[in-house]
């Protein structure tokens, strides 16, 4: 199998099947395609049907939403959901939330794994996603016992989630303590702390990505490697 990415400096969606793919081991090769200044649409589509990343090709089959690529990935690979159907349920509603929801996070908080930004005044909108995030995440932990929202092993409801632990640590979101013990395991596992490495080292630079994130509040930190 193939999965195509963009950078993982920018790239959440990217990031969500990627992780789960190296957590659970189920071989692919990482086909990482940067973005362009602009629009990414006609580079896209040589690969993907909606001209977007991320996206699974499996031979002749082309799987292009991170939330398909996941249910694909879970007809051979039983691990991705849990065994219990309370759990499984569980797992699934939040994953579908964070795939459709938390827009103020996602727009106001853009994930830039190199950056450090300390946030300006917080908004409604996003009080509300961050007070939902810390909610949703203490209620599985609380649920089915950690240390994983969904219970013993790492899922795909964990996965989806793996973008917003990177935008929590990095515009210095506040989290209640048993969610930031949560966002803390996540950025200490091995494919995430590969994928940050990565994406530190990564020579590109996209200006409208670049532009969101400073917009944000003020540049703390800047841990990449100089472009060139």
């Amino acid at each position: 199998m193939e999965l195509y990415i963009a950078n993982k400096n920018y790239s959440s969606w990217s990031l969500r099947p990627w992780i789960l793919m190296r957590m659970l081991d189920i071989p692919f090769t990482e086909r990482l395609v940067p973005f362009g200044e602009g629009s990414n649409w006609s580079e896209f589509r040589r690969f993907s049907p909606t001209g977007k990343v991320p996206c699974l090709v499996d031979g002749e089959l082309t799987i292009w939403d991170s939330l398909a690529i996941v249910e694909y990935l879970a007809e051979s690979c039983p691990a991705i959901w849990p065994k219990a159907k309370e759990a499984r349920a569980w797992a699934r509603s939040a994953a579908a939330e964070m795939h459709s929801g938390f827009g103020a996070l996602r727009s106001q908080c853009p994930m830039n794994c190199g950056l450090h930004i300390a946030l300006g005044a917080m908004d409604d909108a996003l009080r509300q996603d961050l007070d939902r995030l810390n909610e949703l995440w203490q209620d599985g932990l609380s649920r089915f016992g950690g240390p994983w929202l969904a219970g013993e092993a790492f899922g795909a409801v964990d996965a989806f989630f793996a973008p917003a632990v990177f935008r929590a640590i990095n515009y210095r979101l506040p989290l209640a303590p048993a969610a930031a013990d949560y966002a803390q395991r996540i950025l200490e596992l091995p494919a995430m702390q590969e994928w940050l490495a990565a994406a530190l080292a990564e020579p590109w630079r996209e200006p409208g990505h670049e532009q969101e994130a400073l917009q944000a509040g003020t540049l703390l930190e800047d841990r990449r490697r100089s472009p060139g």
